[in-house]
């Protein structure tokens, strides 16, 4: 028998995880996994339990059961430490941007059978600053919106929750002046309305928004939007839902393995969708740096 330490939010998904955590630890006990669980109550717990497991020993695996958002605690508790177990994911939040880059899929049975059959493969990490991210970093007003969300209001009516939002801020669509030092590649000051580094090719549900970038080649794909007014940011964002956003002028992008970001403004970090801190920051990109559970045949897909 292998040992999993489970660590869920039972609010993901419209509470789904706690509808369906004994279906869950009955197949994979049936697949040899014996499991502990520990479910979350606040923000931090998730990164400190993986600390405290570690610690402990006696495990060989931890076991990812929520959203995005859990995710990310899950992987600064994991990513820092010299003993790193491999991970497992049971995609029940509410977006669930890495499993759809992973093809994790999102039925609770499948991404348990991932597991149970014990294919796992490296991805890379990033770091930003002291903080760790594997889907996304990003900066500027739109990428706030994922953690300005109540929670409430994610649990009651999923992502739709994230449109309300946008649509609110908007109306309040501002540059900020930035400078971006990339290495390998070089210098961009002026002012932009975002900028989002990909470490996969799903960011926020968009599959096109950089449909090269790749979790494995120790690399980030940078997009930085110039200045522009709301009618012209409305049309990226439509080039952008079909991937035809890379020749547009108001759009660069690169691919560099470490990156800093500076500004004279307090602009505040989304790291896969949760508050990073403010920069400054310095994004380097560790390749391979974490075992992540998936299907070795690379056909399942989220859906």
């Amino acid at each position: 028998m292998k040992r999993a330490r489970l660590i869920y939010n039972p609010t993901s998904g419209r509470e789904e995880m706690r509808r369906r955590l004994p279906d869950i630890l009955q197949k994979l006990d049936e697949g040899g996994i014996e499991v502990s669980c520990y479910a979350t109550q606040g923000e931090g717990d998730a990164t400190a339990e993986v600390e405290r497991s570690l610690a402990r020993g006696g495990y060989d695996m931890i076991i990812a059961a929520g959203g995005d958002g859990t995710l990310y605690e899950i992987i600064n508790g994991l990513a820092n430490m010299p003993n790193r177990l491999p991970l497992g994911i049971i995609p029940v939040g509410t977006t669930n941007d890495f499993a759809r880059a992973m093809g994790i899929p999102k039925h609770w049975e499948y991404a348990c059978e991932l597991i149970i059959n014990q294919y796992k493969e490296n991805i890379d990490v990033g770091r930003a600053n002291e903080r760790y991210f594997i889907n996304i970093a990003g900066g500027g007003f739109l990428t706030e919106l994922t953690y300005d969300v109540p929670i409430k209001l994610k649990t009651m009516i999923g992502q739709l929750a994230y449109y309300l939002k946008g649509m609110e801020k908007m109306v309040h669509l501002r540059p900020t002046e930035l400078t971006f030092e990339a290495e390998g590649v070089g210098e961009f000051v002026g002012e932009f309305m975002l900028f989002l580094i990909c470490n996969s090719n799903s960011v926020g549900g968009f599959e096109q928004l950089a449909p090269d970038s790749k979790l494995n080649d120790g690399l980030f794909d940078v997009l930085l939007v110039r200045k522009c007014n709301l009618a012209e940011f409305i049309r990226l964002v439509t080039l952008a839902l079909r991937g035809e956003h890379f020749g547009d002028p108001h759009v660069v992008h690169f691919r560099t393995n470490r990156l800093t970001v500076t500004s004279p403004d307090k602009v505040q970090l989304n790291l896969d969708g949760e508050y990073g801190g403010t920069l400054p920051a310095v994004f380097e990109n560790l390749p391979l740096h974490i075992e992540i559970y998936m299907d070795e045949t690379g056909e399942s897909t989220y859906s």
